[in-house]
């Protein structure tokens, strides 16, 4: 009976003992629980409160692609403004971020990346794309969710207004095609005394086309003729029975409004086959990709529209271009000067908003007037173009020799 009664003690005890722990375990782990929830809850308080503290904006460009040198340039700029505003304390206190992607120089790739940048890394502003169709194809996701896109370099006519308006939320600080186009053909009549002219084109491109409209049109104005237009498509590589066929004809200036990649093998082409007339274009020629393909020998008597020049004197363009050549090591071109306006343009109207929201970010963009750019003075019209003058560069064996503003 007495080992009975010892076994059953035992038993008891063994029983409270296990209860005890089980109890202990069960409250160790609702601690750990309740620990683990407020360390998420904190971890998630200081993520949103790193958000809070700084301004998010998104790069949309060419990185890779037919386009890449202009969107690698751009965004080269864009990361100076940044470092610099950065340095001098941010925006009202808080830092850029910039959430950068690739486009491809793909429209389809631009509006997609748009999206994301607007509705998942909730960025304030796009800067980009760089070209005409990439940047056109972002704007109905602005508009749709509200966020600005600014563009340095889309410089087709309609980018930001068209026939049925204003597009709200795009604007740009480059000039358009028509007046780069006008400005050419006033070049070549005033400053060249022209009279007959060549286009040769890409019959493809909104950019050509803009650009070839608006010379031929102020050049037949004002007394000038275009004896012939031809045409090729992106990508082509020999041009010789083009200029075959334009050398037995009479002309003063060939006007090609393209990119760099066909207009540096058309120069070349053209000079091998002895044509020596002056040769004219539009912001599309600035890449050093032009002197790969050209040649030195073949770059002169070359004149082109553009935002900025290295030869300019004043003290905003001095020190922007030592401010580069100091990040980068080399000299900064129009791409990397648009780039750093566009930034600076942005920031200027984030600091000027009411509100860090996308409507009243639009609205002091809007507002926009005498910024002091390295491209210029920028206001910004009705139509959310930038009211400002253009520069026309000579090159000389390849480098720039001279420069002279719209009109002088």
């Amino acid at each position: 009976m007495k080992k009975i009664i010892s076994i059953l003690l035992i038993a008891v005890l063994t029983i409270t003992l296990f209860a005890g722990c089980s109890g202990s375990g069960a409250k160790d782990n609702e601690d750990t629980k309740g620990t683990e929830s407020q360390k998420e809850e904190q971890v998630k308080g200081e993520k949103d409160e790193k958000t809070e503290d700084v301004i998010k904006i998104g790069i949309n460009y060419e990185l890779s692609g037919p386009a890449a040198t202009y969107g690698q340039g751009s965004v080269e700029g864009i990361k100076l403004a940044v470092d610099k505003i950065n340095s001098e304390g941010g925006i009202n206190g808080k830092k850029i971020v910039l959430v950068e992607y690739d486009n491809k120089s793909e429209p389809a790739e631009a509006t997609a990346l748009s999206t994301r940048l607007m509705t998942k890394d909730n960025v304030l502003a796009v800067i980009g794309p760089a070209t005409t169709g990439c940047f056109k194809a972002t704007i109905p996701e602005a508009i749709k969710h509200k966020v600005s896109v600014i563009s340095g370099s889309a410089t087709a006519d309609d980018v930001t207004a068209d026939a049925s308006g204003v597009k709200e939320y795009a604007f740009r600080i480059c000039f358009s095609d028509s007046y780069q186009g006008t400005a050419m053909a006033n070049f070549a009549l005033n400053n060249l005394s022209a009279k007959k002219a060549v286009i040769i084109m890409d019959s493809a491109s909104d950019y050509a086309k803009g650009l070839a409209e608006n010379f031929t049109k102020t050049f037949e104005a004002g007394g000038g003729s275009v004896v012939t237009r031809e045409a090729y498509v992106a990508g082509d590589k020999d041009f010789n029975s083009i200029i075959t066929k334009i050398k037995g004809q009479q002309f003063d200036v060939i006007f090609v409004p393209g990119y760099y990649e066909e207009a540096g093998l058309i120069i070349k082409q053209a000079r091998a086959q002895g044509i020596n007339v002056p040769i004219l274009g539009a912001d599309g020629f600035d890449s050093p990709v032009l002197l790969d393909l050209a040649g030195a020998e073949a770059l002169n008597d070359i004149y082109f529209s553009n935002h900025y020049s290295s030869l300019d004197e004043s003290n905003v363009v001095k020190d922007f271009i030592e401010e580069f050549k100091a990040k980068y090591n080399k000299e900064p071109d129009a791409f990397n000067a648009l780039g750093y306006d566009a930034a600076m343009f942005v920031a200027d109207g984030i600091r000027r908003a009411a509100a860090l929201n996308g409507e009243s970010i639009k609205d002091a963009l809007e507002k926009t007037t005498n910024f002091e750019g390295v491209t210029g003075t920028i206001s910004i019209d009705e139509n959310h173009n930038a009211v400002k003058k253009l520069v026309v560069i000579k090159l000389a064996n390849g480098k720039q020799d001279s420069v002279i503003r719209a009109g002088e």
